[in-house]
């Protein structure tokens, strides 16, 4: 009989930018300008790493970093909660996300920073639909998703996928069926990447909203 799998034995990788301001959350400096929306992708990359930390053992963390891999951030987060830090390749997103999902060392699941509705339990449920399915997604109301989970990683199922689109989960769907693999979808999440989600950011999770 095989042992039941816990969160902790799912690898977790967190694809994150350096807060450079100007070159992260650029959909949002029109609302915020370029250091705020910076600091509050500082602001929420540290809350997912926290969350992340509830559900799984650090060692099983790996923060994929891009646009300054020796950022001061990155080697804080690294040094104070023991995670890994690896650097993004270049290629598309589904190209990062698969390097980051392979290189786990079995049952994976990867996020990005920008989905406060992440929580411990949401992330344990997550891994624990992975006992069962092939993927697990949590499918975003903008039609992407916040997080993508595979018992085996396959490139095939990030070709030929139209990135930053709402299309996404869609077509992601569509790839799963084809390919004849079990899905779970736990949850439909919410993430914040455009200036009006920055109103329910404010009432939801004020804590993160960066002071005027």
């Amino acid at each position: 009989m095989c042992a039941e799998r816990r969160p902790g034995d799912v690898g977790l990788a967190i694809l994150a930018k350096a807060p450079i301001p100007g070159r992260a959350k650029t959909r949002l400096i029109p609302a915020l300008g370029p250091e705020r929306a910076a600091r509050l992708h500082e602001r929420l990359l540290r809350h997912t790493l926290a969350t992340a930390l509830a559900a799984t053992p650090a060692h099983r963390i790996t923060l994929w970093t891009a646009l300054d891999h020796a950022h001061p951030l990155f080697i804080e987060l690294a040094e104070r909660h023991g995670i890994a830090l690896r650097p993004q390749p270049d290629g598309d997103l589904g190209e990062r996300m698969h390097l980051a999902l392979s290189q786990a060392g079995g049952p994976a699941m990867v996020i990005g920073s920008d989905c406060p509705m992440l929580t411990p339990a949401l992330l344990g449920a997550c891994a624990e639909a992975l006992k069962h399915h092939d993927i697990v997604c949590l499918p975003a109301e903008d039609g992407g998703y916040a997080l993508l989970g595979a018992r085996h990683p396959d490139p095939r199922l990030f070709e030929n996928i139209a990135w930053g689109s709402g299309s996404v989960m869609a077509e992601t769907r569509e790839r799963i069926a084809a390919l004849g693999w079990r899905l779970a979808c736990p949850a439909t999440v919410w993430d914040v990447d455009r200036p009006e989600d920055l109103a329910r950011l404010s009432a939801t999770y004020s804590t993160l909203v960066a002071a005027p």
